[in-house]
């Protein structure tokens, strides 16, 4: 009896279910669970709304939520200073930029 087992590319990954890790989809499905029940009995939807956007911000590509991409965001664009530092890597561009500006003709023609 010859068994074909199937492995994920990376070992170390946490297992996923569709587009959530087990213990997201756990906690979605108990959620949605008590959601429902909620709805059914007294007809308020705002567990309802809270799930869906838990089930949104959890969503996991490859190995990062969008809730992780939000905060990285926020983080490049408002909380942090961002610092640039320009220089010339090439010096000669500035010599025949000189060059230039004083008439002075290329030697090697």
């Amino acid at each position: 009896m010859n068994k074909q087992f199937i492995y994920p590319q990376n070992m170390r990954a946490s297992a996923t279910l569709w587009l959530w890790s087990l213990k997201d989809f756990a906690i979605i499905a108990v959620a949605a669970l008590f959601s429902a029940m909620v709805l059914a009995t007294t007809k308020i939807l705002i567990p309802a709304v809270i799930t869906a956007v838990y089930a949104f911000l959890s969503i996991r590509a490859e190995e990062v939520t969008i809730l992780d991409f939000i905060k990285y965001a926020v983080r490049y664009f408002i909380s942090t200073q961002q610092y640039f530092e320009w220089e010339l890597k090439d010096k000669t561009y500035l010599t025949e930029k000189k060059k230039v500006k004083e008439g002075v003709k290329d030697e090697k023609k």
